[in-house]
């Protein structure tokens, strides 16, 4: 049996049994250090020629992406980051100056959250890998989890979903864009290059929480998008043993994309593309509804959850059959 035979599910299923089952399964680990703070702790990395190339990305943008990717997945957690490390190995006859700019798209991405490049480590390799750490902060009654989900939640989207995919497309086809202004095509552009991290929506989804009348707890589940809007609705549902109904026409989608696109073929880029690294909430109605309203423009309720297990796309028009929505559309890292 090979990797690419089980993908990546099937081998962190495999890989999981020499861990904590209570700490991993997230987008971070919590580790508990004292009595009112926990520390969220994630890794992800970057390889050339699988998630960046000099076609489509400068260094300072792999940088940015880099730290963005971590960031977000401190966010999908409730946390504020309070650090990073940086691992890199690259090959030796890699022009210092890619280096040094790689750092500074690092740092102009961490630099509005004050977070601090702390550490890390360099070594020869044939391929260009780039793997940050991140560290950050959550009160236990902050933490958003995916098996926090319950049946009868919203399922909020905090954004838009689809820009990042059509930005890769228009870098690597720029005859696509010829139905674009400079604007709409260089907005998506910078979608895929220069993510946002959305720890903007703590404060708000915290003052939502805060909001609420009733004496019970309020349990938030999510996750990032960061591998597609379906991909997280469906790790959500699966960790919180729940089922979901998402309606086509709530999707948030880049009004642009059908410039240049069909519409069927944006709903799919929405759904599979990834790296829109939007925040996928999972609450009670009357919060969820809140939540949207203080975000604005770009969020939305995609749907709801439900008590079975069936994870489902669904048209209210009737035009459509219902979809089975699944992981294995969307971007496989093996």
């Amino acid at each position: 049996m090979k990797v690419k035979d089980i993908q990546e599910q099937g081998l962190l299923k495999k890989l999981q049994r020499f861990c904590p089952q209570d700490i991993v399964g997230d987008d971070a680990a919590i580790l508990p250090t004292q009595a009112n703070k926990s520390l969220v702790v994630t890794t992800d990395m970057l390889v050339d020629g699988v998630h960046f190339s000099d076609r489509t990305t400068s260094a300072a943008d792999v940088g940015w992406r880099a730290a963005a990717a971590n960031l977000s997945d401190v966010a999908a957690m409730g946390a504020f980051p309070i650090g990073i490390t940086v691992a890199l190995g690259i090959p030796g006859d890699t022009p210092v100056s890619w280096v040094e700019q790689l750092y500074q798209g690092i740092a102009e991405c961490l630099q509005p959250y004050n977070t601090p490049i702390v550490g890390g480590d360099i070594t020869r390799s044939p391929v260009i890998t780039v793997s940050i750490t991140a560290f950050g902060e959550v009160e236990p009654h902050n933490m958003i989890l995916r098996s926090n989900c319950q049946a009868e939640n919203v399922i909020v989207a905090t954004g838009v979903h689809g820009a990042s995919k059509a930005g890769l497309e228009l870098l690597l086809h720029p005859e696509l864009g010829q139905t674009l202004t400079e604007a709409e095509r260089n907005s998506l552009i910078l979608a895929h290059q220069r993510p946002q991290p959305r720890l903007d929506i703590l404060p708000i989804l915290c003052e939502c929480l805060s909001s609420n009348i009733s004496n019970v707890a309020v349990l938030v589940g999510g996750m990032d998008s960061s591998d597609g809007l379906a991909d997280a609705i469906v790790q959500i549902c699966q960790a919180s043993q729940v089922g979901a109904r998402i309606e086509r026409s709530q999707i948030p989608i880049p009004t642009t994309l059908t410039k240049f696109i069909s519409s069927e073929q944006a709903l799919k880029w929405a759904l599979y593309g990834g790296e829109d690294f939007e925040l996928i909430l999972c609450l009670p109605p009357i919060i969820g509804e809140n939540l949207v309203k203080k975000i604005g423009v770009g969020a939305a309720i995609v749907g709801k959850t439900t008590d079975n297990t069936d994870i489902l796309l669904t048209d209210s028009q009737g035009i459509y059959p219902n979809e089975q929505l699944t992981l294995s559309q969307g971007f496989q890292h093996l």
